[in-house]
C-alpha cells in the first residue's frame, strides 16, 4: 500500500475524532506546528526516518518536543504512530489531515505562479477563478517565477491551467516540431 494511502487512513479518523471532540481547528493548528518543525529542522525529519534510532526513542523525542504544545488528540496520534512503527509517515499524515480539514470546511487549495507579484486586484481575480472552477472558498498561495515571462499557471489538486507566455511558446514549438516531421 502506498504511503499516501496509509497517511490518509490515519488522517481521516483523526479528522472524525477531532470533529467529535470539537477540536478540528486545534488539531489543525497542531499539525501545522508539527510541519513547521519538519520544515525548519532537517535533523528532526532525519530522526523520524532513521532506521538506526529505535522507534520508542523517537517517541520520547516527540513527547519532549511537543509536550504542552499540542492537544491530547495529537499527542495520542503521535503515540499510536510510534507504537505502529510508522513515524516516518507523520509529516505526510499531518499534510493529509490539513487537506481533509480544508475539504471538510469547503476550502480549495490552489497555487498560482506568475512572472510578477500579484496585486490585490489580480489576487481577487484569481480567487474568483478558483471559486468558479471548484465551487469552494480558495486558499491561494502565490509564487513568482520570472521564467514564465507573463500570464499565470494555476494549480489545483491534480489539475493545472497554464496561461503563461512560456506555456504558449512551448505549445507553438510542439506544433512546429510536428509539422516539420
Amino acid at each position: 500500500m502506498s504511503e499516501s494511502r496509509i497517511a490518509k487512513r490515519y488522517a481521516t479518523p483523526l479528522l472524525q475524532l477531532a470533529d467529535k471532540k470539537k477540536s478540528l481547528d486545534l488539531v489543525k493548528s497542531d499539525m501545522e506546528k508539527f510541519l513547521a518543525v519538519c520544515h525548519g529542522n532537517a535533523a528532526f525529519v532525519n530522526m523520524l526516518n532513521s532506521p538506526v534510532i529505535p522507534h520508542l526513542k523517537k517517541g520520547e523525542i516527540l513527547a519532549k518536543i511537543f509536550k504542552g504544545n499540542v492537544s491530547e488528540i495529537s499527542s495520542a496520534l503521535f503515540r499510536l504512530i510510534i507504537i505502529k512503527n510508522r513515524e516516518k509517515l507523520l509529516p505526510q499524515i499531518a499534510r493529509e489531515y490539513i487537506n481533509a480539514f480544508n475539504e471538510s470546511q469547503g476550502y480549495q487549495s490552489a497555487n498560482v505562479t506568475t512572472a510578477v507579484a500579484l496585486t490585490p486586484t489580480l489576487r481577487t481575480s484569481v480567487e474568483e477563478l478558483v471559486m468558479k472552477i471548484s465551487g469552494k472558498k480558495p486558499l491561494l498561495t502565490a509564487q513568482v517565477k520570472k521564467n514564465i515571462v507573463g500570464g499565470y499557471i494555476l494549480t489545483m489538486d491534480d489539475s493545472q491551467i497554464d496561461q503563461s507566455v512560456k506555456g504558449a511558446l512551448n505549445k507553438l514549438k510542439l506544433i512546429f516540431d510536428q509539422e516539420s516531421n
